[in-house]
């Protein structure tokens, strides 16, 4: 009995183009994993001592570490410069240096946020000088009552005059004394608390006064942040 075709086909030997082939595509998969494992280029230190020695290793050198290191590929060209280590001193300064940045870049980023906030809050000078008056209307009717009731105590203490007119050279009734020490008291605190409101008023105006300065400049077209002079702080909460 004859064998069938495919028989005959698997039993004749493998032509060369085919094996070529085969050993191509072999290499080709298994040369990724040749390039995968390939060792990374090596890193070369290199230096001069202060005694003058030449040194050279495959990690920064400590006999070096207050000199420049250089670092050399494979080839013996220059990759980089090491700079030396910071001594404690340098090490301060730089700290120093690096604190006092980050507190003028937190200066700088308040100063944009708290003039942003002002554009937003005032569209004109009439919506400031709004913001002015109801600032003021609390202090001022605060000194309104002060000086009523400061006139109160100067009814109040007529009649206590009067009645203490029949003690001339006489020793004054005690209870008399205390009703003429007390209305004395009181006045002085009204008349204290006055003083306190004008000085207030002055404060909340002259507060005012210069975020108007800075707001026409900010109107005008500055950046929020670029105003040299940081903005007011709020006199009061009941002020704003």
């Amino acid at each position: 009995m004859r064998p069938s075709i495919s028989r005959r086909l698997l039993s004749r030997p493998a032509a060369p183009a085919a094996l070529a082939s085969v050993l191509m595509l072999g290499c080709g998969l298994a040369s990724p994993v040749v390039a995968q494992t390939k060792a990374p280029a090596p890193t070369i230190y290199t230096c001069t001592t202060p005694d003058g020695r030449r040194l050279t290793s495959d990690r920064p050198i400590p006999e070096c570490q207050t000199r420049e290191q250089r670092v050399l590929n494979s080839d013996g060209s220059v990759r980089r410069m090491l700079p030396p280590a910071m001594s404690p001193e340098e090490q301060a300064s730089a700290e120093q240096r690096r604190r006092a940045e980050e507190v003028q870049r937190a200066a700088q980023q308040d100063a944009i946020r708290r003039d942003r906030n002002l554009l937003q809050r005032y569209a004109d000078q009439a919506a400031h000088q709004k913001a002015r008056e109801a600032a003021l209307d609390d202090i001022r009717e605060a000194m309104r009552q002060s000086e009523k009731r400061l006139q109160a105590l100067a009814v109040e203490r007529k009649p206590l005059l009067d009645e203490a007119e029949f003690y001339k050279g006489k020793r004054v009734p005690f209870k008399l004394q205390h009703q003429l020490e007390a209305n004395d008291a009181a006045a002085a605190a009204q008349r204290e608390s006055i003083e306190n409101q004008k000085a207030e008023i002055g404060r909340v105006n002259r507060f005012y006064d210069e975020e108007l300065a800075r707001l026409k400049r900010l109107w005008a077209g500055a950046a929020p942040g670029s105003l040299e002079k940081a903005a007011p702080q709020a006199p009061s909460a009941s002020g704003r």
